[in-house]
């Protein structure tokens, strides 16, 4: 069987992915959460003309010189019941609403005050200062669907909304695979190694929203790994690390093919992570990920992701890549589509890693982006342009 293109691979899981169902929220539980509908304004913003400074809220022009009698105070929350007549001035403060009669605020540095009088200095007829009621957004205006920011946060409550109705946070179970692993802490046997993959795994899901369930460890048995998967019930997605690839003891697709699994795709054009597997399992969507650090990591940078960014409504769920400048020459591609650990420079080109081993996790850690080396791509010289994609740890 051929190595399927990575493209047609995205697709397919995709296509696996139909928005969760959706859940009202409170606001202030609701950052990072992926709306279901749009927001729609119960109020204008500002609900009223309001100052924009403070000063004196005055009737008619201003010119330098002007004596005006005041006659109240307007404050935020505190709103003068009177009007303002020729000849009147109002003492308000920002955010305060404008009076009734007032056409614009002078800003107190402008004013001298002498008593309940003041007098216009040669600054006074700068501007209105006043924030228009509706100028913002006025009732009715909606925000369109997203993921939601700090400030999505402030605009919504601005608009009156205490909930928000947004798509439920995927769960996630994973699943290491492998009686060569043992958890951190823990005294490995000569032939073991430290299980890893999980820890950068689980903080990646998060990132997305999903909620993480990390399951025991899955021996290199069918029965272990049935005990397992049994584990993972009612998660959204079901996520192995190793024994995904060709050796007698790569269990996942034969165990996950007996217990029900609808292989949507195994073995892909790409390096690092050509074991990579997806398919239907149940109610779940499970991703099957090769063993080998990097291959784990790209691979659930690269698929993980936007799956989780589809089950939670996400229009677009694919980064598209960026393009940068290479800083120096590569050699010419075969015929997977490689994804090199690379760091970019504060000129914004971009350098691939000398050593590019999908064991190699000291050179992941120093990497900030993925060249992308397309199939059969040719050598290449410092300068060409290229495309890569960010790796965002922290987001």
């Amino acid at each position: 069987m051929g190595l399927m293109p990575v493209d047609e691979a995205m697709g397919r899981l995709l296509a696996l992915a139909a928005p969760l169902p959706t859940e009202e929220v409170a606001l202030a539980q609701a950052a990072g959460r992926w709306m279901a509908g749009p927001a729609v304004a119960q109020r204008d913003q500002p609900p009223f003309d309001a100052s924009a400074m403070d000063g004196y809220a005055i009737a008619g022009e201003a010119a330098p010189g002007m004596v005006l009698a005041v006659t109240g105070t307007a404050g935020a929350g505190h709103g003068f019941a009177g009007r303002v007549g020729p000849g009147e001035a109002v003492r308000i403060f920002t955010g305060a609403p404008v009076p009734a009669g007032a056409s614009r605020v002078i800003l107190q540095e402008d004013v001298t005050r002498q008593g309940d009088r003041i007098t216009l200095g040669a600054a006074a007829g700068g501007g209105l200062n006043i924030r228009r009621r509706g100028q913002d957004f006025p009732a009715g205006a909606a925000l369109a669907p997203r993921r939601l920011a700090p400030a999505d946060l402030a605009l919504i409550a601005a608009m009156n909304l205490p909930r928000i109705r947004c798509h439920r946070r995927p769960v996630v179970a994973l699943i290491a695979t492998g009686d060569e692993l043992v958890l951190p802490g823990e005294v490995p046997r000569a032939d073991q190694i430290v299980a890893s993959n999980a820890y950068a795994l689980k903080p990646m899901a998060e990132a997305e929203g999903a909620e993480v369930r990390l399951l025991p460890v899955a021996r290199d048995s069918e029965a272990g790994l049935r005990a397992v998967f049994a584990l993972a019930a009612g998660a959204d997605v079901i996520v192995t690390i190793g024994g995904a690839s060709v050796g007698d003891l790569d269990l996942v697709g034969k165990v996950a093919g007996e217990i029900g699994m609808d292989p949507a795709f195994w073995r892909i054009a790409m390096r690092p992570g050509k074991p990579l597997m997806a398919g239907r399992l149940g109610p779940s969507v499970m991703l099957g990920l090769p063993g080998n650090p990097v291959s784990a990591f790209v691979c659930a940078h690269l698929f993980l992701r936007p799956l989780l960014r589809a089950l939670q409504g996400d229009p677009a769920p694919v980064a598209e890549p960026r393009r940068a400048r290479l800083a120096i020459a590569v050699e010419a591609n075969g015929p997977r589509t490689h994804f090199m650990r690379a760091r970019l420079g504060r000129d914004g080109s971009i350098a691939p890693f000398d050593r590019q081993d999908s064991a190699l996790l000291t050179i992941l850690s120093e990497a900030d982006s993925l060249l992308i080396r397309p199939p059969g791509d040719g050598p290449r010289s410092a300068g060409d342009m290229v495309g890569y994609l960010p790796l965002s740890h922290f987001s």
